[in-house]
């Protein structure tokens, strides 16, 4: 019978290098909650390509000026002599499109098409991206206020959301629009209709906010971190601010990502209505307001304006759904 080999203390230590010996050792890195959002939100295609869009519209908004600068076009300049004086609608075929009019002309005064969808996209996103920040400001405070305190606190805002959204807004809007657009708060003209849109929309809008906020508030009240915090001394306002609202940035950013399109709808109605953006500056919703005289004998000057608003909201929506499937998984 074979006696047992010995293996001596030096001999069992070597071992595990002996066994890994040839093989590559690979480094494992931690992946950050940021860095998993993002992994899921590359695999959604269709939320990718909306979010190129979304960042495609905000260059273009933002380099308006500099892009018809560029390309040499006026949004307010007419161009009577491509108008046909018996109709007073565009010469030529698709309303007068051609290598200096790419998108055609308007009937009537024959300003470039192009020009006004340049200029009136840095308007639509300006008051949808402030009505939006202001609808989270109020929202989110409150909403956090009603849902950590509970009580008489919660019953107060509770019930204040439930007064503004019985408000009839878009009666509302139309009314406050309506008186203020002679001149108020020493503004007037183009900074006037900017800041009532901003203001009306967004002040009316955060009870949706708000209700998203105090929900998630009232589940995450009751965690061990939050008594953990208040456990050591922390006030209220800590609690809110510094333990709370970090662990709410990814419903507050998927929410504000589907808000912004539906404020771009609303500033396009109330300029379709005459009572957002006054002429002569450039809206989207105004060019389709003044389209309804025409639409039947040229329809290209309704086709472009709608289809940028259509797109504009359809790629802010692609990218509102993928940030919520990439940073809550268990909504899909």
């Amino acid at each position: 019978m074979t006696a047992p080999i010995e293996t001596t203390g030096s001999q069992a230590e070597a071992q595990p290098e002996a066994v890994l010996e040839g093989v590559e050792a690979k480094k494992i890195e931690g992946r950050s909650l940021g860095q998993i959002a993002w992994t899921r939100f590359k695999r959604d295609k269709v939320a990718v390509a909306g979010g190129v869009v979304v960042v495609l519209l905000i260059l273009i908004a933002a380099l308006s000026r500099p892009l018809q600068s560029m390309l040499g076009l006026d949004p307010n300049a007419f161009n009577q002599d491509l108008i046909d004086p018996n109709t007073s609608l565009p010469k030529g075929d698709f309303g007068g499109m051609s290598w200096d009019h790419p998108l055609g002309v308007e009937p009537k005064f024959g300003r470039d098409i192009l020009a006004r969808i340049l200029e009136g996209s840095w308007v639509s996103l300006v008051v949808a991206f402030g009505a939006t920040i202001l609808s989270n400001v109020i929202g989110v405070v409150l909403g956090l206020v009603a849902g950590y305190y509970g009580g008489r606190v919660d019953t107060i805002v509770s019930r204040l959301m439930d007064t503004f959204l019985a408000f009839p807004l878009l009666l509302f809007a139309i009314a406050i629009s309506a008186t203020l657009q002679g001149g108020a708060f020493g503004l007037e003209g183009l900074p006037l209709h900017i800041s009532v849109l901003i203001f009306v929309i967004g002040f009316f809008n955060w009870p949706y906010m708000g209700r998203i906020v105090r929900g998630q508030t009232l589940a995450l009240r009751e965690r061990e971190f939050i008594d953990a915090s208040r456990g050591m001394g922390a006030g209220g306002p800590y609690v809110l601010f510094k333990e709370l609202l970090p662990n709410l940035v990814a419903p507050i950013i998927v929410y504000s990502t589907l808000l912004i399109p539906t404020n771009i709808i609303f500033e396009a109605s109330l300029s379709f209505l005459g009572v957002g953006i006054q002429p002569p500056q450039a809206s989207w919703g105004g060019m389709l307001n003044q389209a309804v005289d025409f639409f039947e004998v040229d329809p290209q000057y309704m086709i472009v304006p709608g289809l940028a608003i259509f797109i504009t909201v359809l790629a802010f929506n692609l990218l509102g759904d993928g940030l919520r499937d990439a940073l809550d998984p268990r909504s899909r």
